[in-house]
């Protein structure tokens, strides 16, 4: 089983798993790059994961549905372009040949799920197929839900095992890592994955996917009850209140929406 990130418009990833013979593609907004690579290594399109409603993520459904030979599995509170079977939290599903469990994880959109597979058959350590809720360095901004509601999807992430894959959907990496810096600049971890990720960029590699326990260690969106990031949101919002995590996660949300 090999796992592959193909590239779509100008930032986007549809992660796709297969056999060598069978596949499966996650959140394909365009179907034409998942066509070509179906097409490039005599694939079988057996499945489709669905995280949330957004046009880049569900714009190829329908071309697909014509080369489809298995199910479409979605968020079970969001409106899709075709028939799904609809998932919520707790769903344990099957696909491909892999076990997933379903994850509800709202916040960007009211509706957003994850995907984990624990055991990814011969893929090794596991894998999150997360959408736009968590990204590596960043998080989702907030489209439908509220701050609280996006703080517990990442908490209900950052409790799964920290070998985890972190197979989210845009290449916004290099950009979260200097909203990053600015926030924790002695961060050694940090600064370390940053000049890592860089070099990737210029060789036209994807930074992705992560791990969680690398995301542990950077991501200042999954580290609000870390002392240096506290004292970071209450030093730019100038107010000694901001300072249990929910309130650092708000105010870093914010602090990122206007950061340039």
């Amino acid at each position: 089983m090999k796992l592959e990130a193909i590239a779509a418009f100008a930032d986007n990833y549809i992660w796709m798993l297969h056999d060598g013979a069978e596949a499966l593609v996650v959140d394909p907004g365009d179907a034409i790059p998942v066509l070509d690579a179906l097409a490039a290594r005599s694939l079988r399109l057996a499945g489709i994961l669905v995280t949330h409603h957004h046009a880049d993520h569900v714009g190829g459904l329908t071309a697909l549905l014509p080369h489809l030979s298995g199910p479409v599995f979605g968020p079970a509170r969001e409106k899709m372009p075709i028939p799904i079977t609809p998932c919520q939290h707790g769903d344990k599903i099957s696909v491909a040949g892999l076990q997933f469990k379903v994850l509800d994880v709202p916040g960007h959109t009211a509706g957003h799920i994850a995907f984990y597979a624990e055991q990814p058959s011969d893929l090794g350590s596991p894998l999150l197929f997360c959408g736009d809720t968590l990204f590596s360095g960043g998080c989702g901004r907030l489209f439908e839900g509220t701050p609280e509601q996006l703080f517990a999807s990442l908490q209900t992430l950052a409790e799964l095992p920290g070998a985890t894959r972190i197979c989210c959907t845009h290449e916004y990496t290099l950009a979260n890592l200097r909203f990053a810096r600015t926030v924790e600049p002695d961060n050694a971890e940090l600064a370390a994955y940053q000049q890592w990720c860089e070099e990737r960029r210029r060789q036209n590699l994807p930074t992705l996917p992560s791990k969680l326990a690398l995301e542990l260690q950077i991501n200042p969106f999954l580290r609000c009850s870390e002392p240096a990031v506290i004292a970071a949101a209450q030093s730019h919002a100038a107010a000694s209140q901001v300072n249990d995590p929910v309130a650092v996660f708000t105010h870093l949300r914010q602090w990122k929406n206007d950061y340039r």
